[in-house]
């Protein structure tokens, strides 16, 4: 920086007798919203500890019933539960030195703000790995041009035909992915769906006129706020897989209930140590993690592009 301007043959003193003046405030820093542990069943975080260990989660058996005439001799059915396994097979880490010169000198507090960026870059790595894996494992019947169980009647987008969204049919395709959940029998409440931010903006932009619509008593094209729509939480998301597709930027949404995907994560270490190879600490963390979708029939893909 150069300092205050000055006329030609003046004398400038910046860096001289006018020093530069650092501000002891960081900058705001802006991060992806993640949504991963709201959208998903967290109970088997407690019983994790470290990378590689797996849970055992055990399902409930189907019982089925049996046509009764009076009189007849009773069959008994034995209930047959299968275990499905999470494993906690991935792992985030982040390392930083801490120097003694640059904590003597420095007039800002900057380890702990180095840390909490470190955890929230973490974060937004594991959620944006996550979607970018769990989409195909969508039931069959809740994706591409024919889903539906019951039906095959519902067009969630396919490969090189992709759904194409405007303002004007928006509506119309988020009350289409509540069909497909409820052609699967999917509870209404806590169901999910995780948008682009511009879907959003389609949303924001529809003929919500009835604020009812989204749960709210203001209408989202005053709040900007979504809320509800039809019995869908709505999550705006930045960090949603895209490929490009015919030449558009094609979104992998996702819609579904908490009982389609587990998801289990344990910090594991967080500490300073010495620093073997220079004076000072190394600060490090170290984060496991395992997810998988055990429910197919709760969680649909959606795919989608801008028109």
């Amino acid at each position: 920086m150069a300092g205050f301007p000055v006329a030609q043959g003046e004398q400038s003193y910046h860096g001289t007798y006018i020093p530069e003046i650092w501000s002891s405030k960081l900058q705001v820093k802006f991060y992806a919203g993640t949504a991963l542990t709201d959208i998903s069943s967290t109970d088997y975080e407690g019983e994790i500890k470290d990378k590689g260990d797996t849970v055992k989660i055990r399902t409930q058996p189907d019982i089925q019933p049996q046509d009764y005439e009076k009189g007849q001799a009773l069959v008994t059915q034995q209930p047959n539960p299968s275990v499905i396994d999470l494993t906690i097979d991935k792992g985030k880490y982040f390392q930083f030195p801490i120097h003694p010169v640059d904590t003597k000198q420095s007039d800002i507090a900057y380890v702990n703000k180095w840390a909490e960026d470190g955890s929230e870059q973490v974060k937004i790595a594991v959620e944006t790995g996550v979607y970018a894996d769990i989409y195909s494992d969508a039931a069959a019947a809740n994706m591409g041009a024919t889903a539906g169980a019951k039906t095959s009647s519902y067009n969630m987008g396919v490969t090189a035909t992709p759904v194409v969204l405007t303002k004007d049919n928006v509506l119309d395709y988020i009350v289409d992915i509540g069909s497909v959940l409820c052609e699967q029998d999917v509870p209404e409440t806590m169901r999910w769906l995780v948008i682009p931010v511009w879907m959003a903006g389609l949303i924001k932009k529809s003929d919500l006129k009835d604020a009812s619509l989204t749960g709210d008593s203001t209408s989202p094209l005053r709040t900007g706020l979504i809320g509800m729509i039809d019995t869908f939480k709505i999550y705006r998301s930045n960090l949603l897989s895209s490929v490009v597709d015919t030449g558009n930027t094609c979104y992998r949404v996702l819609a579904g209930h908490p009982t389609a995907l587990t998801f289990a994560t344990q910090i594991v270490r967080t500490e300073v140590i010495d620093n073997p190879f220079d004076f000072g600490k190394l600060h490090r963390f170290l984060q496991v993690y395992g997810y998988r979708v055990i429910k197919p029939e709760s969680l649909v893909h959606f795919y989608c592009r801008k028109g």
